[in-house]
């Protein structure tokens, strides 16, 4: 089938995290894999990175194989890690039994895939996102969507090459204006909240200013999210206005929980992906923005 972007363009695909609501995105992605379609370069935040690194390495199913799986596996997320441990998710397990020995990360192609994938994780003391560009689908790659997925309150801080990390989203919860800097000039981008959602201010704050009171700038991050997040949105929708942009969205509010253990309703919301793909994934071939790396 014939390309339809303009290659003097580099086109991104850029990940929301979301936690639970993580599964619409995977069942974007999975519809944009079985119709031979890829990106110049992606950017994972959270469940973003942990399940979008999927499209890189062209594994269709997987995260929706692994989630519906283990979902009530306490090994997988509980609180009985989190008395325990000190992480939400078991760290052991999620990021080293499931990746190399479970359900096995196909690394190889993850490597050779000359798509960019880049994840973004905030850095604790300065309070400000860093980008990583995963590049060999190996354990530090792993250690980075670790940090990059690690809430703030359910999770240990992330120590990685001599600094200090947790959720990406805590500084740059969907970076299409990264992406854009970098040089991509047409971006996808997936979200995991319906048009018209307003976030709000973190009711947790009297107890996240204690737990980090070591960080001052990271409180600051973590304090007034919400409002960068709610101008991210609005510059989004101009973005799109502009003919740059082209946002997917869920129909409604997804209504699942960040630890969700049912498997069918994580297969639900996967659902409601495929079904959002499907129904706006001729206006994205026909626009140019994405392109294709296999006959559908």
């Amino acid at each position: 089938m014939e390309n339809t972007s303009d290659t003097r363009d580099k086109i991104g695909l850029v990940m929301e995290g979301g936690s639970m609501r993580g599964m619409f995105t995977c069942g974007v992605i999975d519809v944009f894999m079985e119709h031979g379609l890829t990106f110049d370069g992606a950017v994972g935040v959270s469940a973003g990175a942990t399940f979008g690194c999927n499209i890189k390495s062209r594994q269709i199913g997987r995260a929706r194989r692994y989630n519906k799986k283990y979902c009530s596996d306490r090994r997988y997320a509980s609180f009985h890690n989190l008395i325990t441990t000190g992480d939400l998710f078991g760290v052991d397990f999620c990021y080293r039994e499931l990746p190399f020995e479970l359900d096995p990360w196909d690394s190889e192609t993850f490597a050779s895939n000359p798509m960019e994938f880049y994840i973004v994780a905030s850095d604790v003391e300065t309070g400000k996102p860093v980008y990583y560009k995963s590049c060999k689908g190996l354990k530090e790659d792993i250690d980075w969507i670790r940090a990059s997925a690690s809430m703030p309150l359910l999770s240990h801080i992330v120590e990685l090459r001599g600094r200090k990390f947790l959720d990406g989203g805590i500084c740059d919860s969907i970076p299409l204006k990264f992406m854009q800097k970098i040089g991509y000039r047409r971006n996808v981008v997936i979200l995991t909240q319906p048009k018209g959602y307003v976030k709000e201010h973190n009711p947790l704050m009297p107890l996240a200013k204690i737990t980090y009171r070591h960080y001052p700038a990271f409180i600051r991050a973590m304090d007034d999210r919400h409002l960068r997040y709610n101008r991210t949105l609005e510059y989004i929708e101009k973005q799109e206005e502009l003919g740059n942009t082209f946002a997917i969205r869920p129909p409604a509010d997804l209504d699942i929980g960040k630890m969700e253990k049912d498997p069918e309703e994580l297969e639900r919301v996967y659902q409601i992906g495929r079904r959002t793909a499907k129904g706006c994934i001729n206006e994205m071939v026909k626009r140019g923005f994405c392109r294709y790396y296999q006959e559908p």
